[in-house]
């Protein structure tokens, strides 16, 4: 099944369209890369994926075991390499709200999940994944 349609706009602009959910995201390229960088770039969508999956994995564990980690708040950096150009590394800063009563196993399992989620596991292994847990 297709998950989405993307149109090309011209200056460089796309939009996307979520085919099951009709929700629509356009992106542009960066000021760097000759866009507006009006939007979110594709690169930027891709270092976000990872931060918003990581935080995902970690809920379903979380659901599964009656944790509560709502709140929780992600800080996303792409790195940018050239020569070719691509993402080298993508540093994610996770704040976990204050008063969540979980233990060093908890922690541990949440973390886990975490690093071992589907978009980290997809991208390159030269790529960075630099990720902080703030408990």
């Amino acid at each position: 099944m297709q998950t989405a349609s993307i149109i090309y706009n011209g200056e460089l602009r796309t939009t996307s369209t979520h085919l099951q959910s009709g929700t629509v995201i356009e992106t542009d390229a960066p000021v760097d890369n000759r866009g507006k960088g009006e939007r979110f770039s594709p690169t930027d969508l891709v270092a976000s994926a990872l931060g918003s999956c990581m935080l995902s994995i970690m809920g379903i564990k979380a659901m599964d075991n009656g944790w509560n980690i709502e709140g929780t708040k992600v800080s996303v950096q792409k790195i940018m390499g050239s020569d070719p150009r691509r993402i080298i590394g993508v540093t994610i800063v996770m704040d976990l709200p204050a008063g969540h009563n979980l233990g060093e196993k908890e922690r541990t399992i949440l973390e886990r999940a975490a690093l071992t989620c589907p978009v980290a596991k997809s991208l390159h292994p030269d790529l960075v994944q630099d990720v902080t847990f703030n408990w």
